[in-house]
């Protein structure tokens, strides 16, 4: 069902002693009431909203829109998206037409930062996508032939991810990103603003590659902060069949691969994928995570643990490396880079011995994502019998080891393997712009922010933020689940909103 109104994905807050933004939001007041009598409500504090959907979604009968923006297109619409992606360490954007067309594609990478900080720096992070974002926006615009001018709407991802980066916390004119460019954007053009689940992007981005793929299907999502198993049943609508409870897989082949001395200019996943060709996979024995957690969640933490005492075990001189990741003093990185033996320098017997223990690594951490897929689809199956799909997407979803694997699984089940393409799978601007069309299609959308909106303006965020509602058999009762405090799920916002609809 869609909801027929528009719909508010992102609260703004101003900072306690901000009167210029309470004047603006009284001059805002009639057209908020327009669009939906709960917006007129008194703006509440960024704790108290974590606890209430009600500040976030809301919904109306009533356009406020002149045209092209006044009804609900469909996706054979000339609709022209520019979506924005820095919610973690790579800064891109994309320019993506209603019917698919994928008119420019543009990502600055921070390779360079990951190989020497062996991982996401969040401070470093935040840096590098204020010193480009404006520069991968242009250069998106300037590869499709337009102007801003030109633009039908803008998504940007709001969570979950790096709170500095989705954020940003400084406001001359060259530090804008993220959010802040979009919403600059949106106000400059009087254009509608989507706010953008990053794991429901990975999700969709597979059903503008596959155009067949239809709801239901099962979503295995893996990257390097997240693992997520979801049954999508609907575009908002998902459960969740599993998820991590400490390390996601793509931390796992990360730090690996910094152990191991490998070049992560490529990031752990590559680069352990091409040592590991070379290695015994049988040769150290791992033990499989959680093998006795009949759910589908996930754990990496302790893999992690059993690879470097592999690495210490075996007298590999990657002691600097190995110290780096348990005490990190503020200067380290650098000192760590320069001591550590690369895989290039290392004697040939170094290089099997290191080889084994990728492989090894490579193999049980896969088979861990086999046996949560096996279980995901039984339990999918139970919910939805037309399921014929997984889609396999985030950054590890490039590794056609991982590929390969998850496609006997589902021959198995008699279902088909739906993966985007490697520059699909990792964080990119097209999936952004792709989910900001199909939620745009079903009229979820924001108005377009104020031309002149304050700078102070602060943005709730959310970089803790559930896809799905969790399925009941799936609740874990690891000790280690996370109980810090998530904003409601995008699914349980969605429900709600339909609820409100008169």
């Amino acid at each position: 069902m869609a909801l027929s109104s528009r719909f508010w994905r992102l609260n703004l807050f101003p900072k306690p002693s901000l009167s210029p933004l309470q004047t603006t939001l009284k001059s805002l007041k009639p057209l908020r009431q327009k669009l939906c009598p709960i917006l007129s409500l008194p703006i509440s504090s960024s704790s108290s909203s974590l606890n209430s959907s009600n500040s976030l979604f809301s919904t109306s009968k009533n356009s406020a829109f002149s045209e092209p923006h006044s009804r609900t297109p469909s996706p054979q619409d000339d609709l022209i998206v520019l979506g924005i992606e820095t919610s973690c360490d790579d800064t891109a954007a994309a320019i993506v037409r209603g019917n698919g067309e994928i008119l420019s594609q543009v990502v600055s990478s921070q390779a360079d930062l990951l190989a020497q900080y062996g991982g996401v720096a969040p401070k470093m992070a935040e840096e590098a996508h204020l010193q480009v974002i404006d520069k991968v926006v242009q250069e998106a615009l300037d590869k499709a032939k337009l102007t801003e001018t030109n633009l039908s709407a803008v998504a940007v991802t709001i969570g979950p991810g790096l709170g500095l980066c989705l954020r940003g916390h400084r406001f001359e004119e060259s530090s804008k990103f993220g959010v802040r460019k979009a919403r600059e954007i949106a106000g400059s053009c009087n254009l509608p603003i989507i706010g953008v689940h990053h794991m429901e992007a990975h999700a969709l981005v597979a059903r503008l590659t596959e155009r067949e793929l239809q709801f239901p299907f099962v979503a295995l999502l893996i990257s390097g902060g997240h693992n997520l198993l979801i049954l999508a049943r609907d575009l908002g609508q998902y459960v969740q069949l599993g998820t991590t409870i400490d390390d996601a897989v793509g931390e796992a082949y990360d730090k690996t691969a910094k152990w191991l001395g490998l070049d992560l200019r490529r990031s752990g996943g590559p680069a352990i994928e091409e040592l590991a060709r070379e290695g015994d996979a049988k040769s150290v024995k791992f033990s499989t995570p959680m093998k006795q957690h009949k759910d589908c969640n996930f754990s990496y933490a302790g893999l992690k643990t059993q690879v470097r005492l592999a690495i210490e075990s075996k007298n590999i001189d990657l002691w600097s490396a190995i110290l780096a990741i348990n005490f990190y003093p503020p200067n380290f990185p650098m000192l760590c880079s320069n001591t550590t033996i690369p895989l290039s320098s290392a004697s040939s017997e170094d290089r099997r011995i290191r080889a084994d223990i990728a492989a090894s690594f490579q193999r049980v951490a896969v088979l861990h994502l086999e046996e949560r897929c096996e279980r995901a689809i039984e339990w999918a199956l139970k919910i939805e019998p037309s399921v014929k799909h997984l889609v396999v997407s985030g950054g590890v979803a490039s590794n056609q080891y991982v590929r390969s694997r998850l496609d006997q699984v589902v021959k198995k089940n008699s279902l088909q393997l739906v993966c985007p393409p490697p520059c699909l799978c990792t964080d990119n601007g097209v999936m952004v712009a792709w989910t900001g069309i199909e939620n745009f299609c079903m009229g979820r959308f924001d108005p377009p922010p104020p031309a002149d909106e304050p700078e102070d303006i602060v943005y709730e965020l959310r970089p803790r933020w559930p896809l799905g509602e969790e399925y009941a058999e799936g609740r874990s009762e690891a000790r280690s689940m996370r109980t810090a405090r998530m904003h409601p799920s995008l699914t349980s916002m969605i429900q709600e909103s339909l609820q409100q609809q008169p």
